[in-house]
């Protein structure tokens, strides 16, 4: 196999199927590629109670500074459905100048392009003037316990640091070379249980519907708006995103209400300041006698999610002006700084290096027929060669 040919790493890879928390041989497929090449290779499992062990990959070309980093994962969601592709999913099928499979664009073809870039750059260059590592995961899809965050702390411990990392994940909207990813939004998600007492419906006035409150509650958490955005982010978004009584009976007042949140918010509060203010605005809906005349406050309890997201923006002039450079080099756009969207990897790599994302078009990622043109495989793949000429000749200025 040549690993300069980005579409014949992509079809390896997707033949392999990694859905979340299989390895599906998608990693050793990459060690095949990248040791031939002079990277050193380890294979790292993470194992955590309760939760499915991964096996990841850590691989270093060279020993000195400065040292990029390639982060990104081989797993993949579920195909779903797989009589509904008009291609097998994990086929890897190249129909019309279009290839066909599951994790085509989310994220293989990232890896399978950065894979071919430093293959190319090593046979006309040599080896870079500082040092390459790639850092893949296979939970990014799942939990995400079991990968990145436990792989940096392991390569952190052995004594890896890094100037930079440029993500794989697919960042474009329309076409290659429209975003970069330079920032993330915070991420805080909880669940509240509003308690009531259950009754007959036809005789309310011995029960107390925790419906009423439930209401009032996500009303309050929803409205007025949060914020109006700042200068690198947009606004601040919660979205309720599930109720549920437990309740099969339409003559029973239920005893309680469960209801879950997520808000994608920006960087004009810290996660413990909106926190605060979903339990400030919580507080006040329970208040609420609109629904309920004449009662008290609703009780209820909140239980935050593990691991909230922290927002963060890169401001590494050399990471964002090579990469920018690199791409306006190739296809002739600027692309432009985002922070949209939603979360990745980048938000546990940013507490050890200054990092950004750009890759494929992301239109298809997680659909049925999840697919890239080969042409952008072929461009992608450039992109990234230049961009790992220009950091290093940067660094080295």
């Amino acid at each position: 196999m040549m690993t300069t040919d980005p579409v014949a790493n992509l079809q390896t890879l997707i033949r392999c199927p990694s859905v979340t928390p299989a390895e599906g041989g998608a990693l050793s497929a990459l060690e095949a590629m990248l040791a031939p090449l002079g990277f050193a290779v380890d294979r790292v499992t993470a194992t955590e109670k309760g939760t499915p062990d991964i096996e990841n990959l850590y691989a270093r070309l060279g020993t000195s500074g400065p040292h990029l980093m390639f982060a990104g994962h081989t797993d993949v969601v579920p195909a779903g459905d797989e009589a509904s592709w008009t291609h097998p999913p994990f086929g890897a099928e190249i129909d019309g100048g279009i290839l066909y499979g599951r994790g085509a664009v989310d994220m293989k073809g990232g890896i399978a392009c950065f894979a071919a870039a430093i293959a190319r750059h090593v046979g006309k260059h040599g080896a870079p003037k500082g040092s390459v590592s790639f850092l893949i995961t296979g939970d990014e899809e799942g939990p995400a316990i079991n990968g990145t965050i436990k792989l940096l702390e392991w390569a952190h411990a052995k004594g890896e640091r890094w100037d930079a990392c440029l993500v794989g994940e697919p960042t474009n909207p329309d076409q290659l070379g429209d975003m970069i990813k330079n920032g993330r939004r915070g991420s805080v998600s909880g669940t509240v249980t509003v308690h009531g007492v259950q009754g007959h419906v036809a005789y309310p006035h011995l029960a107390d519907n925790p419906v009423r409150s439930a209401l009032a509650m996500t009303a309050a958490l929803m409205d007025p708006p949060f914020d109006t955005g700042t200068a690198n982010f947009q606004p601040s978004n919660l979205e309720v995103t599930s109720i549920d009584t437990g309740n099969k009976a339409t003559n029973v007042i239920p005893a309680r209400v469960t209801f879950s949140f997520n808000i994608r918010h920006n960087d004009s509060r810290t996660t413990e300041a909106i926190q605060e203010e979903i339990v400030r605005r919580l507080n006040a809906g329970a208040a609420n006698v609109t629904l309920r005349p004449g009662r008290p406050p609703a009780r209820f309890d909140i239980v935050w999610a593990e691991r909230p997201s922290q927002v963060f923006l890169t401001r590494d002039d050399r990471l964002i002006a090579s990469l920018s450079a690199a791409i306006e080099a190739r296809t002739g756009r600027v692309p432009k700084l985002s922070t949209t969207g939603g979360t990745s990897d980048a938000r546990y790599i940013k507490d050890y290096c200054p990092v950004v994302e750009f890759g494929l078009v992301g239109q298809t990622m997680h659909m049925v027929d999840e697919c890239v043109p080969v042409a952008d495989l072929e461009a992608l793949t450039q992109i990234y060669e230049t961009f790992i000429e220009r950091w290093f000749d940067d660094a080295a200025a």
